[in-house]
């Protein structure tokens, strides 16, 4: 276990995340990275449709309502959609970074069950930068920010290019998105990281 720890502590010569000048203004809604994305899509009936908002510094936060299609067991919310939440919410943080980056790491740990209608609360924190790795923590709360933690997490997440989506995804959906004029000013937006 030790191993997995230390692989999600930033080294000590890590250097504090900066928000990027243009990121979204605290509190602005991020919107969809991809529509067909099962975490924040709109396209995806059964999706999260995660609706995530820009915090101070370089934080987010987001709320999304446990629906009886995200059951494990009856009328609880199923692990893997928890961690799907918070790995959503954590990957939000690059919209404030400006940077491209895809999960290398996530570590979650499930305190309390989510029963379904419940709303849970979520809030991420990049915590340092170093190299291509962004280090970072989320919560889950039940019922609102200060409500008791369900779930937690700590991620890290390394920064790639767009090519890497185009050499590894399907040809068909990346075309799609290419032809897209909101998915292109997206990943424009993404490409002005000086």
């Amino acid at each position: 276990m030790s191993g997995r720890t230390t692989a999600l502590t930033p080294p000590g010569d890590a250097r504090p995340p900066v928000r990027h000048p243009e990121a979204p203004a605290p509190g602005e809604t991020l919107g969809s990275h991809y529509e067909h994305c099962f975490g924040c899509g709109g396209a995806v009936p059964h999706g999260l449709h995660l609706e995530v908002r820009a915090g101070e510094g370089v934080s987010v936060t987001a709320e999304f309502r446990v629906k009886e299609a995200h059951q494990g067991a009856p009328g609880l919310a199923h692990g893997g959609v928890l961690a799907t939440a918070l790995d959503e919410t954590l990957g939000s943080l690059n919209w404030l970074t400006r940077v491209i980056a895809v999960t290398g790491r996530l570590e979650t740990d499930f305190i309390r069950p989510v029963p379904v209608d419940t709303v849970l609360h979520l809030e991420a924190e990049a915590l340092a930068v170093h190299g291509r790795k962004l280090y970072c923590t989320a919560t889950g709360r039940i019922g609102g920010p200060d409500g008791p933690v369900a779930v937690r997490a700590d991620a890290v997440f390394v920064e790639v290019k767009v090519e890497h989506f185009l050499n590894n995804g399907r040809p068909a959906e990346i075309q799609a998105a290419l032809a897209d004029p909101d998915q292109v000013k997206v990943v424009r937006a993404f490409e002005v990281n000086p």
